[in-house]
């Protein structure tokens, strides 16, 4: 079994191994920096159970909603019709190019070297948004070295880009149970053409 399927192979067994995930509420991060953006066209990435997915369309948003995870998108698709839920692997899958207004990546493994990083800002339409949230690397181990920070994506984006965040901040919600994630990383900027 090669990487990908390893992944997702994680991804289900994560999501088997018990009824519910996640919180069901949306990521803070998404909610502040959202909120108020006119909606648009949406993608939510390793959007898990949907909660993000279901509040943005919620407030207007046409939303994709991708994850590896077949487990996941059921539970997902199951809480809410209007979605478009997608099961895809970005590092073998096309992304369409300059699409969405809105490109949400929130606590996604967001690999350095597999290539997504690329197809997912080349999918953010001129005017649109890019956000990406992680946990504050002084919460992580050693081996999560090798996953984007909102300086890697800063780093990658070119004229066409204006950086409108790119912080550490104190987490809006309570970190997952077992976890000590007390801050997050932040990243949201605009495509200008």
């Amino acid at each position: 079994m090669g990487p990908s399927g390893e992944t997702a192979q994680f991804w289900e067994d994560l999501y088997r191994s018990r009824e519910q995930v996640f919180s069901g509420e949306p990521n803070g991060v998404l909610v502040t920096e959202v909120e108020g953006l006119p909606p648009g066209q949406a993608l939510d990435v390793g959007c898990g159970e949907g909660a993000d997915a279901r509040w943005l369309a919620a407030r207007g948003w046409q939303v994709t909603a991708l994850d590896i995870s077949r487990t996941a998108l059921q539970r997902a698709a199951a809480a809410n019709a209007g979605i478009a839920w997608v099961c895809s692997d970005l590092a073998a899958s096309p992304v369409p190019a300059r699409a969405f207004d809105l490109v949400s990546v929130q606590y996604f493994p967001l690999r350095k070297d597999d290539g997504v990083l690329r197809k997912l800002l080349d999918a953010v339409a001129p005017g649109g948004t890019f956000l990406f949230a992680s946990h504050d690397p002084r919460d992580l181990s050693p081996e999560h070295a090798g996953y984007c920070q909102p300086d890697d994506i800063a780093r990658a984006l070119g004229d066409e880009w204006t950086v409108l965040v790119n912080e550490s901040r104190p987490r809006v919600m309570l970190a997952p149970p077992g976890t000590a994630h007390t801050r997050d990383t932040v990243l949201r900027a605009q495509r200008t053409s």
